[in-house]
């Protein structure tokens, strides 16, 4: 097994357009693409966490729509990042809507925010995103545990 320094809980949180695209953010902190996603804090519920970080991340305010799953395998749910540090996270992954605010990078944890097509993600994905996006794409009403 991987040496993992710590164990976190997080969220994620598909957000499509009318256009059927996922919004994905440019993170500051690897300059990769992903799903927003983050921390929960302590205190709060996930799904305090979930409206918390897109509004953070995006500006926009979100509706919980459904739970797409919970994923703690290690072999896909550990993140290395820049300073050397292995976090393995717990993270538990939601399909939103979008229910007002504007689109906005306005936050020092995002390089850029867009959507994109499920089709035509850009190359630079985190590895354990498209995992959760083919998952929330799938349609299946139960969610998954990974």
């Amino acid at each position: 097994m991987k040496k993992i320094d710590d164990l976190k809980a997080g969220v994620a949180v598909i957000i499509l357009n009318k256009e059927n695209q996922v919004l994905l953010q440019k993170r500051a902190d690897v300059g990769l693409w992903g799903i927003p996603s983050g921390h929960v804090e302590i205190g709060e519920t996930v799904s305090e966490a979930v409206i918390r970080e897109v509004k953070e991340e995006t500006n926009l305010d979100v509706r919980i729509e459904k739970l797409i799953g919970v994923y703690s395998d290690p072999d896909s749910q550990v993140f290395k990042y820049p300073n050397g540090k292995a976090v393995h996270f717990i993270t538990t992954c939601f399909l939103a809507e979008i229910t007002g605010g504007e689109l906005t990078c306005n936050s020092d944890e995002s390089l850029e925010i867009k959507f994109f097509d499920p089709d035509n993600l850009p190359a630079d994905l985190l590895t354990m995103h498209p995992q959760w996006l083919e998952d929330a794409l799938s349609k299946k009403e139960t969610a998954f545990i990974r």
